[in-house]
């Protein structure tokens, strides 16, 4: 744990760098889906779309995830985190940000199988969501609203 411990910031520092290409592949993915919602199924574009999908999703996407998840623990771990209030909420948008991440991955599968039920506009508002989701885990650790 000494080693933890006199590393913290090396930890925070690999958290945060994780967070942030997680985060560019949750806010890029749905934009991809927009366009490729409005391209005609079978065409050149399409097919490149599921491409630059997949490899967004399986190269930076989930490994970020997966580093972001160890990172964080460790910084759970190390500094008691859970013990503060503002850490359930970090916790309660992470954990529907990870949700949002399955759906991402479930519509990726279908348009892959070009079975896409849902349009442009669709993906648009899905948009959104972890960009909502970041902005309160953000205040979250920065500010500590609920200390």
């Amino acid at each position: 744990m000494d080693f933890i411990y006199t590393n913290l910031d090396w930890f925070r520092a690999f958290h945060v760098i994780s967070v942030i290409a997680w985060m560019a592949g949750m806010l890029y993915l749905p934009r991809l889906y927009v366009y490729h919602a409005e391209a005609k199924v079978g065409s050149a574009t399409a097919e490149i779309f599921k491409i630059m999908e997949r490899r967004l999703l399986r190269a930076i996407i989930n490994p970020a995830m997966g580093a972001t998840w160890i990172f964080g623990l460790i910084l759970m771990i190390a500094t008691e985190a859970w013990t503060a209030p503002w850490f359930h909420v970090k916790l309660t948008c992470l954990f529907l940000l990870m949700a949002v991440h399955g759906l991402l991955a479930k519509w990726r599968k279908a348009f892959a199988e070009d079975k896409n039920k849902h349009s442009a506009k669709f993906y648009r508002w899905v948009n959104e969501g972890p960009t909502v989701l970041m902005i309160i885990i953000v205040i979250m650790v920065l500010v500590k609203p609920f200390s």
